[in-house]
Protein backbone atom coordinates (compact mmCIF):
# COMPACT_ATOMS: atom_id res chain seq x y z
CA UNK A 1 0.00 0.00 0.00
CA UNK A 2 1.04 3.54 -0.92
CA UNK A 3 2.11 5.30 2.06
CA UNK A 4 2.30 9.46 1.55
CA UNK A 5 5.67 9.36 4.47
CA UNK A 6 7.45 6.95 1.78
CA UNK A 7 7.59 9.70 -0.77
CA UNK A 8 7.11 13.32 0.62
CA UNK A 9 9.64 13.57 4.05
CA UNK A 10 8.65 16.40 6.20
CA UNK A 11 10.85 19.61 6.31
CA UNK A 12 13.16 19.89 9.05
CA UNK A 13 12.87 23.19 11.10
CA UNK A 14 15.73 25.04 12.72
CA UNK A 15 14.12 28.36 14.02
CA UNK A 16 10.47 29.71 15.03
CA UNK A 17 10.22 33.13 15.69
CA UNK A 18 6.75 34.32 16.73
CA UNK A 19 6.15 37.90 15.17
CA UNK A 20 2.46 38.25 15.99
CA UNK A 21 0.22 37.43 18.78
CA UNK A 22 -3.73 38.02 18.75
CA UNK A 23 -6.79 37.41 20.33
CA UNK A 24 -7.49 34.97 17.52
CA UNK A 25 -4.43 33.55 15.64
CA UNK A 26 -0.46 34.00 16.42
CA UNK A 27 1.74 34.52 13.11
CA UNK A 28 5.11 33.00 12.91
CA UNK A 29 8.16 32.15 10.69
CA UNK A 30 9.90 29.06 10.38
CA UNK A 31 13.14 28.76 9.21
CA UNK A 32 13.35 25.40 7.16
CA UNK A 33 16.30 23.01 5.56
CA UNK A 34 15.07 20.43 2.97
CA UNK A 35 17.30 17.33 2.48
CA UNK A 36 19.38 19.09 -0.33
CA UNK A 37 20.49 21.77 1.88
CA UNK A 38 18.19 24.73 0.77
CA UNK A 39 17.23 27.14 3.27
CA UNK A 40 13.71 29.16 3.43
CA UNK A 41 11.40 30.70 5.50
CA UNK A 42 7.50 29.90 5.62
CA UNK A 43 4.70 32.65 7.43
CA UNK A 44 2.59 30.00 9.42
CA UNK A 45 -0.94 31.12 10.52
CA UNK A 46 -1.69 29.82 14.43
CA UNK A 47 -5.32 28.97 14.89
CA UNK A 48 -6.88 27.37 17.40
CA UNK A 49 -9.51 25.45 15.26
CA UNK A 50 -12.84 25.89 14.37
CA UNK A 51 -16.29 23.62 13.74
CA UNK A 52 -19.30 24.41 11.02
CA UNK A 53 -22.63 22.57 11.39
CA UNK A 54 -24.63 21.28 8.96
CA UNK A 55 -28.30 21.43 10.45
CA UNK A 56 -31.46 19.98 9.13
CA UNK A 57 -34.73 21.33 10.25
CA UNK A 58 -36.57 19.09 8.38
CA UNK A 59 -35.22 16.12 5.75
CA UNK A 60 -34.48 18.72 2.82
CA UNK A 61 -33.37 22.39 4.46
CA UNK A 62 -30.88 23.45 6.37
CA UNK A 63 -29.95 26.27 8.50
CA UNK A 64 -28.09 28.85 6.76
CA UNK A 65 -26.48 32.39 7.66
CA UNK A 66 -25.38 35.22 5.70
CA UNK A 67 -23.12 37.69 6.86
CA UNK A 68 -20.50 39.97 5.96
CA UNK A 69 -16.90 38.79 5.66
CA UNK A 70 -14.25 41.61 5.94
CA UNK A 71 -11.38 39.58 4.29
CA UNK A 72 -13.52 38.30 1.78
CA UNK A 73 -15.06 41.88 1.38
CA UNK A 74 -18.16 40.48 0.34
CA UNK A 75 -20.95 39.05 2.08
CA UNK A 76 -21.14 35.08 1.96
CA UNK A 77 -24.00 32.70 2.72
CA UNK A 78 -22.13 29.62 4.68
CA UNK A 79 -23.29 26.71 7.20
CA UNK A 80 -22.97 28.39 10.57
CA UNK A 81 -19.80 27.91 11.81
CA UNK A 82 -16.94 29.43 14.82
CA UNK A 83 -13.72 29.13 16.64
CA UNK A 84 -12.67 26.67 19.04
CA UNK A 85 -12.69 28.28 23.08
CA UNK A 86 -9.79 26.63 25.72
CA UNK A 87 -10.73 23.44 26.76
CA UNK A 88 -13.93 23.33 24.48
CA UNK A 89 -14.28 19.78 22.27
CA UNK A 90 -15.26 20.15 18.85
CA UNK A 91 -18.88 18.95 19.62
CA UNK A 92 -19.52 21.39 22.72
CA UNK A 93 -18.42 24.53 20.08
CA UNK A 94 -20.48 22.88 17.56
CA UNK A 95 -23.58 22.97 19.61
CA UNK A 96 -23.06 26.21 20.94
CA UNK A 97 -22.10 28.03 17.65
CA UNK A 98 -25.27 26.28 15.68
CA UNK A 99 -27.73 28.09 18.78
CA UNK A 100 -25.55 31.21 19.13
CA UNK A 101 -26.11 31.94 15.73
CA UNK A 102 -28.93 30.50 14.36
CA UNK A 103 -30.96 30.48 16.97
CA UNK A 104 -31.28 26.74 17.13
CA UNK A 105 -30.37 24.09 19.94
CA UNK A 106 -29.60 20.41 18.22
CA UNK A 107 -30.53 17.42 20.34
CA UNK A 108 -28.87 14.83 18.02
CA UNK A 109 -25.36 15.41 16.30
CA UNK A 110 -22.89 13.90 14.53
CA UNK A 111 -19.41 14.20 13.16
CA UNK A 112 -18.85 14.35 9.59
CA UNK A 113 -15.27 14.62 9.30
CA UNK A 114 -12.42 16.90 9.56
CA UNK A 115 -9.90 19.03 7.25
CA UNK A 116 -7.55 21.92 7.12
CA UNK A 117 -9.06 24.91 5.75
CA UNK A 118 -5.32 26.16 4.08
CA UNK A 119 -2.61 23.92 4.61
CA UNK A 120 -0.25 25.51 2.80
CA UNK A 121 -0.02 28.75 5.64
CA UNK A 122 -2.48 27.66 8.14
CA UNK A 123 -3.05 25.59 11.11
CA UNK A 124 -6.59 26.01 11.19
CA UNK A 125 -8.30 22.32 11.28
CA UNK A 126 -12.38 22.65 10.76
CA UNK A 127 -14.60 20.04 12.69
CA UNK A 128 -17.83 18.99 10.48
CA UNK A 129 -21.22 18.45 11.96
CA UNK A 130 -24.60 17.31 11.23
CA UNK A 131 -27.02 18.09 13.78
CA UNK A 132 -31.01 17.71 13.71
CA UNK A 133 -33.76 17.49 15.92
CA UNK A 134 -33.50 20.82 16.18
CA UNK A 135 -35.26 23.31 18.80
CA UNK A 136 -35.83 26.91 18.15
CA UNK A 137 -34.30 29.32 20.87
CA UNK A 138 -32.76 32.62 20.52
CA UNK A 139 -29.89 33.87 18.66
CA UNK A 140 -26.66 35.28 21.35
CA UNK A 141 -24.99 36.81 18.38
CA UNK A 142 -21.40 38.20 19.81
CA UNK A 143 -20.93 41.91 19.57
CA UNK A 144 -19.44 42.50 16.41
CA UNK A 145 -22.14 39.62 14.39
CA UNK A 146 -24.54 40.56 11.93
CA UNK A 147 -26.12 37.58 11.01
CA UNK A 148 -29.28 36.65 8.96
CA UNK A 149 -30.40 33.01 9.20
CA UNK A 150 -31.83 31.32 5.67
CA UNK A 151 -33.71 28.02 5.11
CA UNK A 152 -32.23 26.61 2.27
CA UNK A 153 -33.50 23.30 0.71
CA UNK A 154 -30.89 21.45 -0.08
CA UNK A 155 -31.25 20.75 -3.94
CA UNK A 156 -31.14 24.66 -3.89
CA UNK A 157 -27.93 24.72 -2.13
CA UNK A 158 -26.36 22.29 -4.62
CA UNK A 159 -27.65 24.44 -7.15
CA UNK A 160 -26.21 27.70 -5.77
CA UNK A 161 -23.27 25.65 -5.67
CA UNK A 162 -23.10 24.86 -9.49
CA UNK A 163 -23.72 28.32 -9.94
CA UNK A 164 -21.31 29.42 -7.68
CA UNK A 165 -23.19 31.69 -5.34
CA UNK A 166 -21.75 29.30 -2.57
CA UNK A 167 -17.78 30.55 -2.68
CA UNK A 168 -17.08 29.42 1.14
CA UNK A 169 -15.05 26.11 1.36
CA UNK A 170 -16.11 24.94 4.75
CA UNK A 171 -19.58 24.44 3.62
CA UNK A 172 -18.87 23.06 0.04
CA UNK A 173 -16.49 20.54 2.20
CA UNK A 174 -18.81 19.97 4.87
CA UNK A 175 -21.48 19.46 2.16
CA UNK A 176 -19.60 16.93 -0.02
CA UNK A 177 -18.83 14.94 3.57
CA UNK A 178 -22.36 14.63 4.41
CA UNK A 179 -23.34 13.58 0.77
CA UNK A 180 -19.94 11.40 0.72
CA UNK A 181 -21.74 8.87 3.27
CA UNK A 182 -24.38 8.38 0.86
CA UNK A 183 -27.21 11.21 1.93
CA UNK A 184 -28.22 11.33 -1.29
CA UNK A 185 -30.44 14.07 -2.50
CA UNK A 186 -33.58 13.40 -3.74
CA UNK A 187 -35.94 15.65 -5.85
Amino acid sequence: MFKINDVVKKDQVVATKLVYKGKLINVRIDEIILKNGTKYSREIVEHPGAVTVLAFLNNDTVLMVRQYRRAADKVLLELPAGTLNNNETPEECALRELEEETGYRAHKIEKLGSFYLAPGYSTEKIHAFFASELEEKKQKLEIDEDIKVEKVRIKDLLVMINDGKIEDAKTLASLFLFLNRGNLVKD
